[in-house]
């Protein structure tokens, strides 16, 4: 069986995804292909050029970025005021799936979703198409259709599907997939010294994605230094060397750690008693299937904020606006034993570690349905 992963390289929640299913594909048997829609089926410049607007807008122009999905998400996928741009790949896309006849497609960014959709509302004969939702929020533009099956984060999203008309039995709550080393159950007292840190002390990790410098993580460390608590971090500063010097710099002489690209995240957060973070869909995703409450500060406008009011609504996170909000905050939480196993109550009711496995179950079942009939 071959299976076609659509992806996008906009952050990288939708490529962790990705990567997560193709592994789990591959355990089963299966033969995983991943492609990156932008740049494999548009044009590579117009991955580029878009990325980097797309950064551009999230660092510079917040408020138009809000703006954009705002009006994105009341046009809809299929709204000619889109002027077509949900539609860009399709045509590579059909003699993609001409050539490589794959026995199912899985999308996990919105728009190779919606060119799968096009492809088959325009009567064109396509595998079954599985999308699986990277955000815990209802978004139009992940409801394009005709799609086989939505697999979303939570039933709270899969009650919004319903409510815009998607069919109840083509919405399933599987999680938002992450990666394996989730599967395993690690003790927090293992994880710690196996990364070096003090076994029973009071531990926090502070990360804002693989970009780390999309977030203010400088803020972060500067309420962490201020805390009087006695407690060690790890800040993870991502792919931005030069942010790691500037948080290298903040923590000297303190019990904060700062490091780059973590692979081992699993690990990572089995040794926290606190996540603080922006709220990217992979990273709640990950924090619940670790099982790790959250404070969240510095969500980017548009879907991860979107992200923060379902986590705070859920019960498994704090939000904080300010420097000076966020250092009583974690203050507050880490001198509070009762509100940390509130938030952890509410986790294990989110927490999906296997929701990779629950997808690829979906989908083989899917191929199997059809090759029978």
């Amino acid at each position: 069986m071959r299976v076609l992963i659509l992806s996008a390289s906009y952050g990288s929640g939708h490529a962790e995804a990705a990567r997560s299913l193709a592994a789990a594909f591959a355990a089963r048997g299966a033969e995983p292909v991943v492609i990156d829609h932008f740049h494999d089926l548009v044009h590579p410049a117009f991955a580029s050029a878009s990325r980097a607007l797309y950064y551009w807008l999230l660092r510079r122009a917040p408020a138009l970025w809000a703006l954009g999905y705002s009006i994105g998400d009341r046009l809809g996928p299929e709204s000619p005021l889109a002027l077509g741009m949900t539609r860009v790949g399709t045509t590579r896309l059909a003699l993609l799936l001409d050539r490589m006849r794959p026995d199912a497609v899985v999308t996990v960014h919105a728009t190779p979703a919606a060119a799968m959709a096009a492809l088959a509302a325009a009567g064109r004969r396509v595998p079954p198409h599985t999308t699986a939702v990277t955000d815990f929020v209802a978004h139009s533009q992940w409801m394009p259709r005709p799609v086989d099956r939505y697999c979303v984060a939570a039933e709270e999203v899969r009650n919004e599907f319903v409510a815009r008309c998607i069919p109840p039995e083509r919405v399933v709550v599987t999680g938002v997939p992450v990666r394996p080393g989730f599967s395993r159950s690690l003790e927090s007292a293992a994880a710690r010294r196996a990364l070096g840190l003090a076994p029973e002390r009071p531990t926090v990790v502070a990360m804002a994605g693989s970009q780390g410098a999309l977030g203010r993580l400088s803020d972060v460390v500067q309420a962490l230094l201020a805390l009087e608590r006695p407690l060690q971090a790890v800040v993870v500063a991502g792919r931005d060397e030069r942010l790691r010097d500037r948080l290298t710099g903040l923590a000297a002489g303190s019990a904060l750690r700062v490091v780059g690209y973590v692979d081992d995240v699993p690990t990572l957060l089995a040794a926290a008693d606190l996540l603080v973070t922006k709220a990217g869909g992979m990273t709640l995703a990950e924090a619940t299937a670790a099982g790790v409450p959250l404070v969240l500060y510095g969500s980017l406008a548009g879907q991860e904020r979107g992200n923060e009011r379902f986590a705070s609504r859920a019960g498994i996170a704090l939000v904080a606006r300010s420097r000076g909000e966020l250092r009583r905050l974690l203050d507050r939480v880490l001198g509070d034993p009762d509100t940390l196993d509130r938030m952890q109550g509410s986790i294990r009711r989110l927490g999906r570690p296997d929701a990779a496995q629950r997808v690829v179950d979906l989908v083989l079942e899917q191929i199997t349905i059809r090759g029978d009939s």
